[in-house]
């Protein structure tokens, strides 16, 4: 027999090519930034990973993400059945919409949304009748993020529920089953690990958003101040090393965070899940 053909030609160059790639944009600036860190004794990693301005920020920052996050799971899955389920004028300029927010610029976002929800805004002036304060505000902060992040839920979950057969529904439903019982035990446990990765995606991206959040946030120290704001100001005060050491917590945070959902993901595909 002759020697077995390769699927992907030149197996030894690309690996090699994505190896050196990943290295140089991936590794070597973690790397860097966790030899940085090292110039600092424990002591002063410590003081300045946990000083009380930064801890707010952390809880901002963390909170935000994960609450946008969830929103951005419920309500991107809506969006996601509709675009799929559903034929109606004006479909396809909403699934242009959906990627308006990977287009525009996060400075521009942030300022359109500060000027909407802004006591006197568009919108924001009738919630202000109702006592509810957006710009300025952690809740603006969680409103940003879920403008940025939704886009992931979206593009994940719409390919895997357009890939599902309609014929298992009607199967479900000669069965006796009710619409809800068959989204619940027939359709959602084949959407969950779409999902779980739209939200680890949404999640991760809210993580470290800066943009669009400084104008909306107001940036009040241990209210609304995030942590990449943070970051850019030791940096913008040349304290790299200080600059690094947050930054190495916000990295081992979100590893451990999307380590977490990736072995979720794992368990998911191999075990069906009880619902």
């Amino acid at each position: 027999m002759g020697k077995q053909r390769r699927v992907i030609p030149g197996f030894g160059l690309t690996l090699g090519y994505t190896v050196i790639y990943l290295s140089l944009l991936v590794l070597i600036p973690l790397g860097v930034l966790l030899l940085k860190t090292t110039s600092l004794s424990f002591e002063q990693f410590w003081q300045i990973a946990t000083a009380d301005r930064v801890l707010a920020s952390y809880r901002v920052s963390f909170f935000s993400a994960l609450s946008a996050a969830l929103i951005n799971s419920v309500f991107g899955l809506v969006v996601a059945w509709v675009l799929v389920r559903f034929s109606f004028p004006g479909k396809r300029v909403l699934d242009m919409l959906v990627d308006l927010p990977f287009a525009l610029p996060t400075a521009v976002a942030g300022i359109s949304l500060t000027a909407v929800f802004a006591q006197n805004g568009w919108i924001g002036q009738y919630l202000e009748a109702w006592g509810i304060k957006v710009a300025f505000t952690p809740l603006g902060v969680v409103v940003a993020l879920i403008f940025i992040g939704i886009p992931f839920v979206v593009r994940t979950v719409q390919p895997v529920l357009a890939e599902i057969d309609k014929q298992v529904e009607e199967a479900a439903a000669t069965l006796g089953a009710s619409a809800w019982q068959t989204f619940r035990r027939v359709i959602f446990p084949q959407l969950f690990p779409a999902l779980l990765t739209g939200f680890s995606l949404a999640f991760a991206r809210s993580l470290g958003e800066y943009g669009s959040v400084v104008f909306i946030s107001g940036n009040m120290p241990m209210k609304t101040e995030i942590t990449p704001l943070i970051i850019m100001t030791k940096l913008e005060q040349f304290d790299y090393t200080g600059a690094t050491a947050i930054a190495t917590v916000m990295l081992a945070a979100s590893f451990v965070l999307l380590l977490f959902i990736n072995l979720l993901q794992w368990r998911c595909s191999k075990h069906q899940l009880p619902y």
